[in-house]
């Protein structure tokens, strides 16, 4: 059994990945770390584990696991790597956005490779370092792969993408308290959202002469998990050449599917799905996609990582089923 260490686990991914990893029949949860926690038992801060999980909090880790998920804030995982010592022979998965982008993913002689399977699926397997993408990135690039892959971004590309509560964390903030967050919707961090950095240097990676804007305006729902993005860009080709295009890129992807109808965001909360439709409007694509932003997004795309870098079946573990009513 793979012997799994996960560090930051209080929080809504780490609470994820427990539930992934308990059902997951070639894995052990050897220890969960949470400072302040250390001495709960996980059930009662992830309480639907009741029953599912007798283990407590730590605050102390084991450096010889085989695989650590880090799911701490943004910043926090070169600071706990930098405090921390773990065997050479410890595989590490970063959910954080420490490592995500070119200009940092060499720590300490260790090289992280950005985990988006549908990009890179080859390298991953051959990884012992992962940067988990973010989950507006794995909606936004997952919807424009394929046109990038052909060199056929050519112009601006505008996107309009929402996501639920569960996407600023844990911690409570003036945007996050149900009375704000109820009946309500606003859009933040507009055209400077820190994702689009992995969106750039994925297109970048796979267009080299793309020199336009990617405008990018996220923004906040009232709902508590998902994310549905609408990313529109001027297209020469029919839809048919376009759809054409699109199921060949996924055509051996585990998780990523070109729909024939008008997708919705139920279709894939509580899975590792990505659904995409493409529409032609005039001279426009329009190419909306819709994720699990803990799953797909996070936790499930980390488990997915694991299996590749493994060996194992891509869906091992990840064969769930969205609660559609």
């Amino acid at each position: 059994m793979i012997q799994v260490g996960i560090v930051g686990g209080a929080g809504y991914t780490a609470g994820e990945l427990i539930r992934l990893l308990i059902n997951h029949p070639n894995t052990n949860i050897n220890f969960v770390y949470s400072t302040s926690n250390a001495g709960n038992k996980i059930s009662k801060i992830h309480q639907d584990l009741v029953g599912s999980l007798d283990v407590e909090f730590t605050d102390t880790v084991n450096p010889e696991v085989d695989v650590l998920f880090l799911c701490l804030g943004h910043g926090n995982s070169v600071k706990f790597l930098s405090a921390n010592t773990f065997s050479d022979n410890t595989k590490i998965i970063d959910l954080g956005n420490d490592f995500r982008l070119d200009a940092d993913k060499v720590f300490n002689g260790k090289t992280f490779v950005y985990g988006l399977p549908e990009l890179q699926k080859e390298a991953i397997k051959q990884a012992s370092y992962i940067a988990n993408p973010g989950c507006f990135a794995t909606a936004i690039q997952l919807g424009l792969l394929p046109l990038a892959s052909n060199g056929l971004l050519k112009n601006d590309v505008h996107i309009n993408a929402v996501t639920g509560a569960t996407g600023a964390g844990t911690s409570l903030s003036a945007t996050t308290h149900f009375t704000w967050r109820d009946n309500n919707f606003s859009h933040y961090k507009a055209f400077n959202h820190q994702h689009l950095g992995e969106i750039n240097q994925t297109v970048n990676q796979l267009q080299s002469d793309f020199n336009s804007e990617i405008n990018f305006m996220p923004n906040r729902g009232n709902f508590s998990r998902g994310i549905f993005a609408t990313t529109y860009t001027k297209f020469e080709g029919s839809v048919e050449e376009a759809i054409k295009l699109y199921q060949e890129y996924y055509k051996d992807a585990a998780f990523t599917f070109v729909s024939e109808n008008a997708i919705h965001m139920k279709q894939v909360v509580n899975t590792n799905k990505c659904l995409i439709q493409l529409e032609k409007h005039g001279n426009k694509l329009l190419i909306t996609s819709t994720i699990d932003n803990l799953l797909k997004g996070a936790s499930g795309a980390a488990i997915q990582n694991l299996n590749l870098m493994y060996g194992f079946e891509e869906t091992l573990g990840l064969n769930l089923k969205a609660n559609y009513f």
